[in-house]
């Protein structure tokens, strides 16, 4: 059985709802999941050990620089202390797109992934707005993500 780690940093809980459907249909696609809010964590921890994949989502928002959620920004400062390197990894973002750097977290995440020696395993996902706003694309994301750990 495939293991997964979601983590995410979420302010108004739009981030958070995407990481708990994701949860669930990798869960009921028999991945082993595990959910983490970036407040409660440091990658200090080598979060990655153990895990086949490593999910993370972020909100972000910004006109004159890309604006991370706050609860966030201590891990991607610190994604190379992840023990990310030969892990599978998919990011997802909510946000709103009147911001320039709509969803740019995904963008975040994936160039430090590839940086820290990881795979990207699905196109990353970009919400406006909560898992309710874009249920299909949520699922289909998750979907992706569970072929690709069964392969």
């Amino acid at each position: 059985m495939s293991r997964a780690l979601i983590i995410y940093g979420s302010t108004t809980g739009n981030t958070e709802s995407i990481a708990e459907e994701i949860e669930a249909v990798l869960s009921g696609a028999g991945v082993e999941t595990v959910i983490r809010n970036a407040a409660d964590i440091s990658a200090a921890e080598n979060l990655a050990e153990g895990f086949d994949a490593v999910l993370m989502g972020c909100s972000c928002w910004g006109d004159e620089e890309i604006e991370l959620q706050e609860d966030f920004v201590p891990l991607a400062e610190k994604f190379s202390e992840m023990g990310l390197k030969g892990k599978k990894v998919a990011a997802f973002a909510s946000g709103d797109s009147s911001y320039q750097h709509y969803c740019a977290a995904v963008d975040v995440i994936e160039a430090a992934a590839r940086e820290n020696g990881a795979s990207l395993i699905a196109e990353g996902l970009r919400v406006e707005g909560a898992a309710s706003d874009a249920p299909d694309d949520v699922r289909n994301f998750a979907q992706k993500i569970a072929e690709a750990l069964a392969s």
